[in-house]
Order: C-alpha cells, then structure tokens, then sequence
C-alpha cells in the first residue's frame, strides 16, 4: 500500500516539475525579447521576469525535481526487479535531469545578465522537455509492447514535426513584424 502513496506523489511531483520546466524557457524567451524594447520599459519588465524566474525555479521546479527524484527512487526500490522498458526509461529520465541542470545553468546566465542565445535558440530549447515527456510517457504506459525500433521512428518524426512548427512560426512572426513597418 505504501508503494502506491509514493507512485502517486512520484507522479503529483513529476507533473510540477515538467509545470517549471515547460514554463521556464518560455520565460527566457521573454527576458531575451525584452532586450529589444526600449530602455524604459525594458529594465521593469526585465526585472519582473527575472523574479518571475527566480520564484518558479526555486519554488516549484527545483523542489519538484528534488520530490520526483526521492519518490521516484522509492518506487524503484519497492518495485523489485527492473524489466527493460524501465532501464529505458530511467535513461531518459537522466537525460531529462542533464536539461534541468543546463536550464539551470541558463537561468543564471540571464539572471546575471548574460543573453546569450537568441529568442528562436530559447524556443528550440523550451520543446526538448517535451520530447523527453513523450518518451517517457509512452515508455511507461506500452511497457515492453513498445518496439524500441518504432518508439525511436516516432520520436524522431516528432522532434522534425516541432523543428518545423517553430520554423513556421518564425516566418510567420517576421512576415507579421515586416506589415508592421
């Protein structure tokens, strides 16, 4: 019984912790366009989403991260054997703890000041959560009835969908910046 208190909270903490990673590199994207504005919008906006960073990431992501990673180990430990789909699974789950340690690493950098990717580079980075979500989820759900083969096909087609929809949406946001002028 026990077991299944900590799956539910593994999975209540999991869902918050994506909540932050999801929303975080939105909120790079908008500290990094606000350096276009005007200097006197652009310091009190800045400094409104740099807190805006501040508390999600030290309030809800990395605690999220911390809770997700202790329940998620507990119910390792009290699942018994681990089958193959879970070895996969924990792969991308370290991988998806690699992107919160580089988004942390980003976080600083603007919190400092330092801009150094570009709006497009930041919503690029923003979909990667993403891609490991659907792994993930589709890993834990078919289990061992996930041909590795296929699963990776589907991810792949998935990123190429994403790549495509934020080129899209950059013509489209340039074609509507240019009527402006």
């Amino acid at each position: 019984m026990t077991f299944l208190y900590f799956k539910a909270l593994h999975i209540i903490f999991v869902v918050t912790w994506f909540a932050g990673l999801f929303y975080m590199p939105r909120l790079f994207v908008y500290v990094v366009e606000s350096a276009a504005l005007p200097e006197s919008g652009q310091t009190v906006l800045r400094n409104q989403l740099l807190l805006m960073q501040r508390r999600l990431w030290y309030g809800i992501t990395w605690p999220s991260a911390v809770i997700t990673l202790i329940m998620g180990l507990s119910t390792w430990y009290n699942y018994g054997a681990t089958p193959g789909w879970l070895i996969w699974k924990l792969c991308l789950v370290a991988g998806l703890y690699v992107y919160h340690g580089l988004t942390h690493l980003i976080f600083r950098q603007q919190q400092t000041g330092n801009l150094r990717y570009s709006s497009n580079q930041m919503r690029i980075w923003n979909e990667i959560a993403t891609i490991f979500l659907f792994g993930i989820v589709f890993l834990v759900v078919l289990k061992d009835t996930l041909s590795l083969l296929w699963g990776l096909l589907g991810l792949a087609i998935f990123i190429l969908l994403l790549l495509f929809s934020i080129r899209f949406y950059r013509t489209l946001r340039l074609k509507k910046q240019q009527k402006r002028k």
